[in-house]
């Protein structure tokens, strides 16, 4: 094509295209673009207030037909639970609550002097979900004394009613209420719907059959010859960073069933994880063993949720982290997603966990000169803990914590459980959809093997009756 004839077309393509852009910003601009688009926004508006406020009497009419039903159907219940209360001496409270838009309203419950029945206690709250005071779902209802320490966190959950139910109550039931009340109530302000509130209530069934967590709960527990530090997440944080800041090197080891059942076949493992500094509790399985030996596990401290407040924390106090295992690429990718979350969080150093026994003083060596002060080693139990004690003191690093598969997780290379299937306590059979052939014994004859011993030990505690007693 000769070259004046191109020039000229692509002269007349640039001319459409600028013709047709002073068009269009001509009609936007005029006096009928600017109608246009006014209706539109009308549109859009009236589209959207339609659809929240038909969101909200559908949470209504929800709420009216689920207390109508329940008052009906536990009204035996709830005769027979007001008598109990009477004759005990307590009855039906008041208790003032704040509700939507700041509100006062009474807050109907049952008291039983000298017991604590909490799932009965609330039954004559079911009068307020009716009257509109609360809803199924929503914020906790708080007394008119409490505060919130940013009013904005306040004001949103005061625009919503407050419910029997809330997603704090339910993390909190299944021990993975990490974050603050506030923090998970502004959770479920912004994202908050219709379906929502109806998997909340959903989830509220199995979480209502976990244990309240109000029996015994000791700085430190023993299960089955190992001691547990039974703190909070926020707790475990702190202690680490401040073992990161000590003279010394500690080790720190999560344990949960599967651990347990690897220690008691493997003596060396065993006093491995005796010899810990810091031993953190994982998995429902633990929390299952504390309730049946009347020691209470806190929170689920598991290596996984802990990564996001052990990087806040460390990322403050200017400490370097150094992470060690996986498959190669893994431990690469786990700290690209670390540094674009904590990009002031130092890393010392990366490697993945396929390395030789002749590869392994370099290793050592490479940790060492990396100043790193804490390591994540994520090889597997038990070799990561028995890795861990043998090298412990060579390296100059001042916590080392193994974490299991908590590189594939952060590198993306496993996808985690949602946060449903924690909350249900089902994230062990999650990982067993996951990964079937690898899980199978694990999950299904491990977590048998392990409810056995705890089952022994509860037996073992059992106080035996004394000839004296049985005379009495």
């Amino acid at each position: 094509m000769p070259v004046d004839n191109y020039e000229q077309e692509q002269r007349a393509k640039h001319l459409s295209t600028r013709q047709q852009l002073l068009m269009e910003l001509d009609g936007a601009l005029s006096a009928d673009g600017i109608r246009h688009r006014k209706r539109a926004h009308l549109r859009h508006s009236f589209a959207w207030g339609l659809a929240r406020r038909t969101a909200n009497t559908l949470r209504r009419l929800f709420d009216i037909f689920l207390s109508a039903l329940m008052l009906i159907l536990l009204s035996p219940v709830w005769i027979v639970a007001l008598l109990f209360a009477r004759v005990s001496g307590g009855g039906i409270t008041r208790q003032k609550r704040l509700g939507r838009w700041a509100t006062h309203f009474n807050l109907y419950q049952f008291t039983f002097p000298g017991k604590s029945i909490s799932w009965l206690e609330q039954l004559p709250a079911l009068f307020n979900v009716l009257k509109g005071d609360m809803s199924f779902v929503g914020p906790r209802p708080i007394a008119p004394g409490e505060d919130f320490a940013e009013k904005r966190i306040a004001w949103k959950r005061y625009n919503l009613r407050p419910g029997l139910l809330s997603l704090w109550w339910i993390r909190k039931r299944a021990n993975i209420a990490h974050s603050s009340e506030a923090d998970l109530d502004l959770e479920y302000v912004e994202t908050s719907n219709f379906w929502g509130d109806v998997g909340i209530a959903v989830r509220a069934i199995p979480a209502a059959m976990y244990s309240s967590g109000s029996g015994n709960a000791p700085a430190q527990i023993n299960f089955l010859g190992v001691r547990i530090d039974n703190l909070t997440m926020a707790e475990a944080s702190a202690r680490i960073v401040t073992l990161a800041q000590a003279a010394e090197s500690s080790q720190v080891c999560f344990v949960n069933a599967d651990c347990f059942n690897i220690a008691f076949a493997d003596k060396e493992y065993l006093t491995t994880l005796t010899g810990a500094k810091l031993i953190l509790a994982d998995g429902i399985g633990v929390r299952l063993a504390g309730s049946m030996l009347d020691q209470h596990v806190r929170e689920n401290v598991n290596g996984t949720d802990m990564l996001p407040y052990l990087c806040a924390a460390v990322q403050e106090s200017g400490l370097g982290l150094y992470l060690l295992g996986g498959k190669p690429g893994v431990a690469k990718d786990a700290g690209k997603w670390i540094s674009d979350h904590y990009p002031h969080l130092v890393i010392s150093g990366i490697r993945d966990g396929y390395f030789s026994a002749e590869e392994e003083p370099d290793v050592l060596e490479e940790i060492t000169t990396s100043k790193a002060a804490i390591l994540l080693v994520a090889l597997g139990s038990p070799r990561q803990d028995k890795w861990i004690a043998q090298h412990r003191t060579a390296m100059g690093v001042k916590v080392l914590i193994g974490v299991g598969g908590l590189l594939d997780f952060y590198s993306g290379r496993i996808p985690r459980a949602p946060a449903w299937v924690r909350e249900l306590g089902m994230e062990w059979f999650y990982r067993f959809c996951q990964e079937p052939a690898r899980m199978w014994r694990r999950y299904f004859l491990g977590n048998f093997e392990f409810l056995y011993h705890v089952l022994q030990e509860r037996l073992r505690q059992k106080p035996a009756h004394r000839p004296e007693d049985i005379a009495e």
